[in-house]
């Protein structure tokens, strides 16, 4: 089951939710009763609430601007979880390389904060690269939804956007090489009711188009996480708590080569096979 948050171009600013009726319509599930995403996660009979919904206006997806599928939910994120992360994170920085190499092997995963949700970039809106960064790139990661009991119970796509030079200076500038504005994109598409073995079935690639041509492309199996969604979730609600759930990014298996960096202009185009495309254009802030 696909959702979503979107606004009707001829409505304004009115934010509604909707359901992937097919591969060019929209069925408006606000019309239906249903006024938020939050609602759907913290009910556990939510795919068939919405199944049993009947007569739902639909509308043609060329008709809506979609938004981020993040109300209140704080987002975090999951690092050096697949090996190809790894080892993109050792050669960043010689000074750093032991400590990605010691924590891809620990039980305890790497966790850190992303994005409050009001900062979050919506679908076809511009992330951003550091105007004091020379070394940026995308990430491209699986995000799993959360609910206020620390469930997983949806997924969607994100892009975790990275200043690798700074980062790669020193492992105590991550929050920096990770968090500043439009530094996180999430959308356009929540799936609710997939299992984690279809989940884990799925291609997760990105491209980057720059003048109209493809300048770096790349995929890999979602099935090379290397540790389990109970897993990361467990360990983020580990004395926390989400009142609204949570967002949480799992790790990036797709890294462009050391010499490539994103510029203003480009568009970066992420696909996950079970989801859909998540497609933003680059800005410098």
């Amino acid at each position: 089951m696909k959702l979503c948050r979107f606004q009707k171009d001829a409505d304004g600013d009115a934010i509604r939710i909707g359901l992937a009726v097919d591969e060019m319509t929209l069925a408006d599930l606000t019309a239906g009763g249903i006024e938020s995403i939050t609602e759907l996660l913290e009910d556990d009979n939510a795919v068939a609430r919405v199944e049993a919904l009947t007569d739902l206006p639909t509308l043609p997806l060329a008709e809506v601007t979609f938004l981020a599928p993040v109300e209140r939910q704080e987002v975090w994120a999951a690092g050096v979880t697949y090996l190809r992360s790894k080892t993109a994170r050792m050669e960043e920085s010689d000074f750093s390389a032991s400590a990605y190499d010691l924590v891809y092997q620990a039980d305890r995963p790497e966790i850190f904060f992303k994005s409050l949700p009001e900062k979050v970039v919506a679908p076809n809106e511009s992330v951003g690269i550091r105007a004091d960064a020379k070394w940026s790139v995308p990430e491209p990661e699986l995000a799993l939804v959360l609910n206020s009991r620390g469930q997983v119970v949806g997924c969607t796509i994100g892009n975790d956007m990275s200043s690798r030079d700074i980062e790669g200076e020193n492992l105590l500038y991550l929050p920096q090489a990770k968090v500043y504005d439009r530094s996180c994109a999430i959308g356009p598409w929540l799936i609710l009711g997939a299992s984690e073995e279809a989940i884990r079935e799925w291609i997760i690639g990105v491209k980057i188009i720059r003048a109209n041509e493809t300048v770096f492309a790349g995929e890999t199996s979602l099935s090379n996480l290397k540790r389990s969604f109970d897993e990361l979730a467990g360990y983020l609600c580990r004395s926390q708590t989400f009142a609204h759930g949570a967002i949480l990014l799992t790790g990036t298996g797709v890294v462009p080569p050391d010499d490539f960096t994103l510029a203003a202009g480009d568009l970066i185009r992420i696909d996950i096979s079970g989801i859909g495309t998540l497609e933003n254009p680059v800005l410098v802030v």
